[in-house]
């Protein structure tokens, strides 16, 4: 049941995403900051990816993906169709992941160190959806103040 929510989730505000990042009316306000915007809405969306596709299809599902945190926030106009993609397969690697996973899984822990102590993989992703959400917020604030 939990895994069947989980993915529900995840599956539901990935393409949230995609619409955010779709709303843009130019393309090129996906990458605006300023003084008192320092993430962009683009980087935001490669650090969500980058973030779920390491600890989720990686780490749990033994996915073969590299992560490069330092350019989720580095890099800069990536083309909003390439972001889509990204977002595609994130949410491809997220659902294949989380279905190899079994009720007692949930209840081990987590595989990796992530929050300064041992955490079930239950909290982690749990973590992760409002993870998701807190940036998912920030994107839809940033498209509205920057359009």
């Amino acid at each position: 049941m939990l895994k069947d929510n989980l993915i529900t989730l995840f599956e539901r505000d990935l393409n949230k995403l995609k619409d955010e990042i779709l709303l843009y009316k130019d393309e090129k306000k996906l990458w605006a900051t300023n003084k008192d915007i320092k993430n962009s809405s683009g980087n935001l969306c490669l650090h969500l990816c980058g973030n779920l596709r390491f600890l989720i299809g990686a780490v749990l599902g033994k996915i073969d993906y590299k992560r490069d945190r330092n350019a989720e926030f580095a890099l800069k106009n990536v083309p909003r169709s390439e972001l889509v993609k990204n977002v595609d397969k994130t949410i491809k690697a997220v659902k294949e992941s989380l279905s190899k996973l079994n009720e007692k899984d949930f209840q081990k822990i987590f595989p990796m160190e992530l929050i300064k102590k041992d955490a079930t993989t239950e909290f982690i992703l749990i973590h992760l959806v409002g993870h998701l959400n807190y940036h998912l917020g920030q994107i839809n604030y940033h498209r509205r103040l920057i359009e």
